[in-house]
Parts: structure tokens; sequence; C-alpha cells
């Protein structure tokens, strides 16, 4: 009889140890990409990087004009004030591209500083999700990195999270 308990408790103690374990995926890209917050931010990028275009066109073609108003008067001057009009239109001419390479390094980088920040809240918003839900683990894959290689349909949380995520952003 004594036997017997023992077993139904050792029994017990294991079964009572087994949690089933929740688990879900999402495929980040997915996520990433149809997210409203991400397209807002490639729009508002879009739109500064075409007025910086727009900006640069102008910057160049009003140095073309000058270039060509150089050239068109340069047979009158002296070949020392010709040589130091090219040597400035030069130097301006490398100025303007130094210039615009360094607006447009800041433009890539404000959209890479507000990509990762995205990325984060993102994540942050996958993981209180998780915990609010149960889950024990959510995984992340995509086409690069593949690291859910097959899953249920009932655990691809993709599109579930995906659907609470641009609710919480039109908020």
């Amino acid at each position: 009889m004594k036997n017997i308990l023992y077993v139904v408790i050792v029994l017990l103690a294991f079964t009572s140890c087994q949690k089933e374990q929740k688990i879900g995926y999402i495929d980040n890209g997915k996520v990433i990409n149809d997210y409203q917050g991400k397209k807002d931010l490639e729009t508002k990028y879009q739109a500064k990087d075409a007025a910086f275009q727009k900006r640069a066109d102008s910057i160049g073609q009003a140095f073309q004009i000058e270039a060509q108003t150089f050239q068109a008067t340069a047979k009158s001057m002296s070949p020392k004030a010709q040589q130091e009009k090219y040597q400035e239109l030069g130097q301006k001419q490398q100025m303007l591209k130094q210039q615009m390479q360094s607006e447009q390094q800041e433009i890539q980088q404000a959209f890479q500083t507000e990509i990762d920040t995205l990325i984060v809240k993102v994540k942050g918003f996958v993981k209180e999700y998780g915990k609010s839900n149960g889950y024990n683990y959510i995984l992340g894959t995509s086409d690069a990195a593949a690291t859910v290689l097959y899953g249920t349909e009932e655990n691809d949380l993709t599109q579930t999270i995906l659907d609470a995520l641009n609710k919480e952003y039109k908020k």
C-alpha cells in the first residue's frame, strides 16, 4: 500500500512539472515590411530624398551655367586670370560635391536610426504580446534567416501581431 502511495505521489510530481509550452512564430520580414509605421517612415524619407534631389539638381544646374558663362568669357581673359578662375570653379565644384554627399549621408543615417528604433519597438511589442497572451516563446523567421523551418498555421502569429501592431500605431 505504501509503495502505491509513493508511486502515485511520484507520478503526480512528474505530471505537475511538465507544463505545456505555448509557442508561436512570426515572419519578421512581413511584420516589419507591412507595419504601417515603417510604410509611413519610408514615405517621409522618400519625400525628403526627392526634395534633396531637386535641390541638388538645381545647384548642379546653377554651377553648370556659371561654368558655361566662364567658358564664353574665358577667351577675353588673361591666361593667369583664366587659371585662377579654373581653380576657383574646381574648388567650388569639389565643395558642392562634398556638401551634397554630406547631406545625403545625414538623410540616410537619420532614416537608419529611425528604422532601428522602429525595429526595437516591434520587438518590444512582440515581447509584451507574448507575455500578455501566455506564450513561452515567440520565434522569428524570415527568408534570409529561416529559423523556423516548419510551423503549423495555428502557431503562425504573423498576421495577428501585425494587426495588433497597426492598431496600436493608429492610436
